[in-house]
């Protein structure tokens, strides 16, 4: 049963929604695949500005959450980008660090986890495949179709479970 009396929910992805991962997408297209230098170089992340906009304007009727496939070691990088780039503070929802799932199960999870005691207003992610799950789950998606497409991170996300 959701808590009416609380504001809605904006679900934000990070990587490719709100943070441009371009400058380091050569790191998955090694094998192997260097993950430790993936995200280690997320703080250097420039900034998306569509997605930026979107989460600045939604705050103002909605609680922001962050729904990111970085694992949880990242979590004091992800919370310093966040702050530096002026996004809303809202809780960060992290992957285990030894959770391989594809993003697409851990995200839909999360959601449904969310969606029991909050209203999702809506989910904002550039993976097809989380928002067709999410979607067929009944969940609003928006598209974060703003980044540039990279096959190897697409890959990475299904596959490997990484991001």
């Amino acid at each position: 049963m959701t808590d009416s009396s609380r504001r809605a929910l904006a679900v934000f992805d990070l990587d490719n929604t709100l943070a441009d991962t371009a400058h380091r997408q050569h790191f998955l297209e090694v094998r192997p695949r260097d993950w430790a230098a993936f995200f280690a170089a997320a703080p250097a992340d420039p900034p998306l500005a569509e997605g930026v906009a979107l989460a600045l304007e939604t705050a103002r009727v909605c609680d922001v959450v962050y729904l990111t496939g970085r694992p949880e070691r990242c979590r004091r990088s992800t919370l310093d980008w966040l702050a530096a780039h002026g996004l809303p503070q809202g809780r960060v929802h992290m992957r285990g660090n030894a959770d391989r799932r594809p993003a697409r199960f851990t995200k839909l999870e999360i959601l449904r986890r969310l969606a029991r005691d909050r209203e999702i207003r809506f989910l904002v992610d550039d993976d097809e495949l989380v928002c067709d799950d999410a979607e067929r789950a009944g969940f609003t998606v928006i598209r974060a179709r703003w980044a540039a497409k990279s096959e190897a991170l697409q890959e990475a996300q299904e596959r490997e479970g990484r991001t």
